[in-house]
């Protein structure tokens, strides 16, 4: 099969396209034949090898343990491992492609691909492959970061900055559709498209400081973590909560050892001292989010928003358009 090979850390120019190994289904394991797979965040990071913590955490030390990056797919189950209950062979699914965290390449930028059982869902109707391939990572944090640490509940006045981006735009459409008034933050160039996602009002953060404003909010999502703590609980209402996604702008920002880790490890610190960060507790997998996921696009609740799709053979400038960080939405690789 034709698949996307990466040897040893370094910068996109270490991508390329090979002829490797169909994999075969496991127990407990379904092989999809791959019609898109997501890029996102964890690809960059994996693909340069930082923060440096990363390799300690599974993905290599000196080259990534999986020569084939990718974590997450849409496509069609070519066949089912022993024990497999919950698909057939013909099915439409989507999902990811490994367990655990993401921090790691699993296989997806191929043709075929091997995914447990229990990280695959059936693909909606109302999605094509492009755009269900790019919900699972993107979507499973939104939904920790907006229901399961941020409470959202209808009425509530909730921030989300960071907007336009991949967790970003999925939030947006999360904290609408739980019935909150949502207000989007972003540069101005994204705007447009996050009140297309269902954002009440928005906000340009270039435009003035954004943490100085008169309005409080119950719940602030803040995917790039840009800004301290201390300068959101000005516009934190008293028993608001903060939710910290964090982003280390690939590279530009953080620690090559730790990155973007730090400031989220110091806020586990102070959350048990600080109700604010009752979310920074909560971030427990119930086991739903993707379930959760498809509830919402099957309602027309939620939709991935495209910004450009690639080739697998064109995976490089995939990777060099999303870390330019101008992206709206995702980025998706088509097979």
């Amino acid at each position: 099969m034709r698949a996307v090979v990466q040897d040893r850390y370094g910068d996109v120019d270490v991508l390329r396209v090979a002829d490797e190994p169909r994999p075969t289904a496991g127990p407990g394991q379904v092989l999809v034949r791959v019609q898109a797979a997501s890029v996102h965040p964890d690809v960059w990071h994996v693909l340069t090898g930082r923060p440096y913590v990363l390799r300690l955490m599974g993905s290599g030390l000196r080259r990534p343990r999986q020569r084939v990056p990718g974590t997450d797919v849409a496509g069609v189950v070519e066949e089912v491992g022993p024990g497999v209950t919950r698909f057939a062979v013909g099915d439409d699914v989507y999902g990811e492609t490994l367990t655990g965290h993401q921090w790691r390449n699993a296989g997806a930028f191929a043709e075929y691909a091997v995914a447990a059982e229990h990280r695959l869902a059936r693909r909606p109707a109302r999605l094509s492959p492009v755009q269900a391939a790019a919900l699972p990572t993107s979507g499973v944090i939104a939904v920790q970061a907006v229901r399961d640490e941020g409470g959202v509940r209808a009425g509530q006045q909730v921030l989300v900055h960071g907007a336009g981006g991949g967790v970003g735009h999925l939030a947006v459409q999360l904290a609408a559709a739980y019935g909150a008034h949502v207000t989007a933050s972003d540069l101005p160039d994204k705007l447009a498209m996050a009140l297309s996602m269902g954002a009440h009002q928005v906000v340009d953060p270039t435009a003035g400081d954004i943490t100085r404003g008169e309005q409080r909010y119950d719940v602030v999502i803040d995917v790039p973590g840009n800004r301290r703590f201390r300068h959101w609980r000005r516009v934190l209402a008293p028993d608001g909560r903060y939710v910290l996604v964090g982003h280390d702008q690939y590279g530009r920002k953080g620690g090559r050892v730790l990155g973007g880790m730090a400031p989220a490890l110091w806020l586990v610190a102070q959350s048990p001292f600080r109700r604010q960060l009752v979310g920074v507790r909560a971030a427990r997998d119930p086991g739903d989010r993707m379930t959760e996921l498809t509830r919402l696009v099957e309602h027309g609740a939620l939709t991935p928003w495209i910004d450009r799709t690639y080739g697998l053979g064109e995976v490089a400038d995939a990777v060099r358009h999303l870390a330019g960080g101008t992206v709206c939405g995702k980025v998706v690789l088509t097979v």
